[in-house]
Formats: structure tokens, sequence, C-alpha cells
């Protein structure tokens, strides 16, 4: 049996069922797609609770392995870590039934994609990769997503009566995704610019005339709500963020320069996600929307090095 021509009657499978994939699962679930089933690499572990939870309230089958995801789906989605994009499509490829697709959600370089790509079709599979070209909280499944590969012109109407909000970027695989790595390297650095500036503007009791000196230079930023939003964003997925970034560094590298600016947003991001971890910044309920707040936090977790430094 082949993989039907109607995309709402296919068997949908989310390759991670963290914040994206529990998205795509509410938003697909109201488009009228019945069948659906996750995978993640949380379930059988102490933290799996919240997506039983999820899953149970929206309909969601949980499967046991990415063998069983795939060998029950007619379309995939994958959206886990950058790193696990290439482990993810060697996971599936061996179960997946003749003629699937497979959508590469992940930040990863045009590299990983291809990489990925070959061990899907290979198998027999049809794999595209996507970019997502910003957040997707705002957006929900309507993010903008660029397609890319062979397979790509046959996939986009079928995506886009799914609800996906995606056009192909170029039949070559790596294209889509090489756009947005390159984004990232201005998004994704820029966050880690705004939080080193405004903390250390923090800390000398400058960042009044520092935010008056962008706001004049930039008068179309309101930088007192971007800020306060880049700090929300990386205290919750600086780790994730990281991850993605040292594929941005891997595309650079692929382009043949050496990729100082990413290379040094990696170490920033991974900075806030390890002071996340260690709980610097509370729980999600106690953090507020001021960027203010959370430099303090920043500030007070350091002062012990500071000083240290200073005697």
């Amino acid at each position: 049996m082949g993989v039907p021509t109607d995309p709402l009657q296919w068997r949908i499978g989310l390759a991670g069922y963290g914040e994206v994939g529990r998205i795509l699962a509410e938003d697909l679930r109201l488009r009228g797609v019945a069948q659906i089933r996750a995978y993640d690499v949380k379930l059988g572990t102490a933290g799996e609770g919240p997506l039983r939870e999820h899953a149970g309230a929206h309909g969601v089958t949980l499967a046991g392995s990415l063998a069983e995801l795939a060998a029950n789906a007619d379309f995939i989605v994958s959206a886990v870590t950058a790193s696990q994009a290439v482990p993810v499509a060697g996971a599936c490829a061996p179960s997946l039934r003749s003629g699937a697709w497979f959508l590469d959600f992940n930040s990863a370089s045009p590299g990983a994609k291809q990489r990925a790509a070959t061990l899907i079709d290979d198998a027999g599979g049809r794999y595209v990769e996507g970019a997502v070209m910003t957040s997707i909280p705002p957006y929900r499944i309507r993010v903008p997503l660029l397609l890319g590969g062979p397979h790509a012109a046959a996939l986009e109407p079928l995506a886009n009566a799914l609800g996906f909000d995606a056009k192909v970027a170029s039949g070559r695989l790596g294209i889509a995704s090489a756009t947005k790595m390159c984004r990232s390297v201005m998004i994704k650095g820029l966050e880690a610019m705004v939080i080193e500036s405004f903390t250390t503007a923090r800390a000398w009791g400058v960042e009044d005339a520092v935010l008056a000196s962008l706001a004049e230079t930039f008068p179309g930023v309101d930088w007192e709500k971007q800020g306060s939003y880049f700090f929300q964003r990386v205290i919750e997925h600086g780790r994730r963020r990281a991850e993605e970034m040292r594929e941005v560094a891997q595309t650079v590298r692929e382009a043949g320069l050496e990729p100082w600016s990413a290379a040094g947003t990696v170490e920033r991001q991974a900075w806030m996600a390890d002071l996340a971890d260690a709980g610097v910044f509370g729980d999600r309920a106690g953090r507020r929307e001021d960027w203010r707040v959370e430099a303090d936090r920043i500030l007070a977790a350091v002062k012990p090095a500071r000083s240290n430094r200073e005697r």
C-alpha cells in the first residue's frame, strides 16, 4: 500500500516531541490529521511526563523507537537538536515505508543535510530539507519554511495542504539550509551580542546611555523590548541554539572561511544554557520580561569570579 494522495489522510510521524513537535501535533490535529505518532529521547526517562500528558490531550500516539515511528508513517518531520539530524535519519531509514516523505526541519549545515538525504533516499524514502526561517512559536505551523532538494517541488503543495507555509528554495540540496545558516550568523549572533553588551553595560551602570545611543543609530528597533525577548529566548533555548550555531560554523567552514563570529556565538549561547541549567534564572514561572532582571542574575552568578580577579 502506497502513500495516500490526500495528505490529510497521511500517517504522520514526529521525530522529536519538544516545543516544535508539540506545536506541529496540535496544528496538524486541528487541520484534521487523524493519525499522528511521535518519538522523543525523553520517553522512558524521568522527563517524559509532560510529553505523555500532551500526547494524551491531543490524541498523539507515542512510539517506542524511531524504527517504530518510521514503519508507521507516510510523512516524517524530523525536529530534533542539530547534532542529531543525521543520526535520526539513519535510525529511521531501515524501517521507512517505500515512498515515505522525510522533512528535515533541523538547523543543520548543508553537508549534514546532504548526508541525511543519502540515508533516506537510498532506503526508498523521499528526503526534503526544510529551513525554518524565523522563530516558530509566533507563527506555529505557518512559520516561513524553505524547501530544498529533488523532491521539494512535489512536496510543496502537499505540505501546504497540511497547513505549512512552504515554498521551494532550490531543487539542489543545501541551498535552503545555507540560507538559514547564513541568517543565523546574524540573528543568533545578535542575541549573543545583546546579552554581552547589555549585561556589561548593566555592570558598569551605563545601560541607559547605551540603549539611548542604539535607539539613535537604529530608530526602528525597540531595544528594551528586543533585549528582553533575546534574553528570554536564549535562557529557554540556549542549548539548542548553541548546537545550531555549531552547524552554522560548519557551514562557514564549508564555504572556506574561518567562523570567528559563529564560533563566539556558540560559546555565549552555551554559556547561557549552562547558567540556566544551574538554576541562575529560576523556573519559567519566575522569569520576567525585563532584561535587567536577568542581567542582574547573571552578574550575581559571576560576582565571585569577578571578586577573585579584583583581589
